[in-house]
């Protein structure tokens, strides 16, 4: 990314930032995300490999949706040198189950997450601002 980018805050979409790496099938396969660490890996990973989530204060609707649906065999990820900025995922899942069905709703599910924080934090911060003005 070039400075005046950085500088600017826009982020270049237009790069592939995920690579699914060779031996994939629609069952297994293993992605390799750029600029990325145990931030994402195991957020992600969490993310599609949870049973069972009971997060406070969030929507009940939303924490139905948090329960891991069985198909998942396997979810894992790993950091291939400290050195690198790259993280691979590698998922699993049982015969009938896409893998990349699987990746894309752990990255929604995790976008609404984040989502749900943001507004529990902001509705919070701005209920003290509140509170400390009176």
């Amino acid at each position: 990314m070039e400075d005046a980018e950085r500088e600017e805050g826009f982020i270049d979409v237009g790069s592939q930032r995920i690579r699914v790496l060779p031996g994939a099938s629609d069952t297994a396969a293993s992605f390799q995300f750029d600029h990325e660490d145990h931030t994402l890996g195991n957020a992600l990973r969490y993310m599609i490999m949870k049973k069972h989530a009971h997060p406070r204060n969030l929507d009940y609707a939303f924490q139905l949706n948090l329960k891991r649906s069985p198909e998942v065999e396997l979810c894992g990820y790993s950091i291939p040198h400290p050195s690198e900025a790259k993280m691979n995922l590698r998922i699993q899942t049982y015969e009938g189950t896409a893998v990349y069905d699987v990746l894309e709703k752990g990255l929604d599910d995790l976008m609404a997450l984040c989502d749900a924080v943001v507004t529990k934090f902001t509705d919070a911060r701005d209920d003290f601002a509140t509170r400390m003005q009176s």
